[in-house]
């Protein structure tokens, strides 16, 4: 599943969520206002994700599939191919090929799509103006004008997962601590306790971390009821 959302701040809202079956087809519901959840066509999908008014979908063959807002050429992903991971940013797209290098498709005015010379990556993550890159041997590079602090990622070692909020930076270890950098004023980057991680996810200004054992902890802002997670159990990465 993926979910298209937008940093958080007066004047934003609406958003639309993304599904997957196990045969290759897509669901979409939410605000379509710009043909976002206009999916119900797409097959061979093996992975999705979802921006802001846009949705991406990963082929079988590594071409890449995209519907919605394409204003700052964020859906210009007809052109690539060899694709094994997606990541959408409020207005820029990001991608891993098969031999490890980058490409970004979008706004690039923070620089959040300077991401021609990395390589070696094994995942990648978009926040609001900012991209994060995790490489094979388990460093992380990132790209932005680093005013925010979520890009503040070059001494982090042995990461085998991470995500990007709008204005933050997470991260997991191998051996199951969370890492976290930039905005906090929600107290989105309250990580430091947490241990037994395996998986990472973050919000726009909350952070969510699965256990081994299935639960749950969050931390960040709980407005809207997006950090109660505490009764949840069995949960598991796909």
């Amino acid at each position: 599943m993926a979910a298209g959302n937008v940093h958080t701040a007066r004047n934003t809202g609406r958003a639309h969520t993304v599904g997957l079956r196990s045969d290759g087809t897509v669901l979409s519901t939410g605000w379509n206002g710009d043909g976002q959840c206009d999916v119900a066509g797409w097959r061979g999908v093996t992975a999705v994700a979802a921006g802001w008014r846009r949705t991406l979908g990963l082929l079988r063959d590594g071409r890449v599939l995209a519907a919605g807002r394409n204003t700052e050429g964020q859906c210009d992903v007809q052109s690539w191919r060899e694709m094994v991971a997606l990541s959408c940013g409020d207005w820029h797209s990001v991608g891993v090929r098969s031999d490890g290098s980058a490409l970004a498709v979008g706004n690039n005015r923070r620089r959040q799509c300077a991401v021609a010379e990395w390589c070696d990556l094994a995942a990648i993550a978009a926040g609001y103006v900012h991209t994060v890159g995790l490489k094979v041997d388990g460093r992380v590079v990132a790209t932005e004008d680093r005013t925010t602090g979520a890009c503040e990622v070059d001494a982090w070692e042995e990461v085998v997962a991470l995500d990007a909020g709008s204005y933050h930076t997470v991260g997991v270890t191998v051996s199951g601590r969370a890492l976290a950098t930039g905005d906090n004023s929600h107290g989105q980057c309250d990580v430091g306790d947490w241990r037994d991680i395996i998986a990472v996810a973050a919000g726009s200004t909350h952070t969510l971390g699965l256990r081994a054992d299935g639960t749950v902890v969050s931390t960040g802002n709980n407005t809207d009821g997006q950090c109660a997670v505490e009764s949840w159990s069995g949960v598991r990465v796909p």
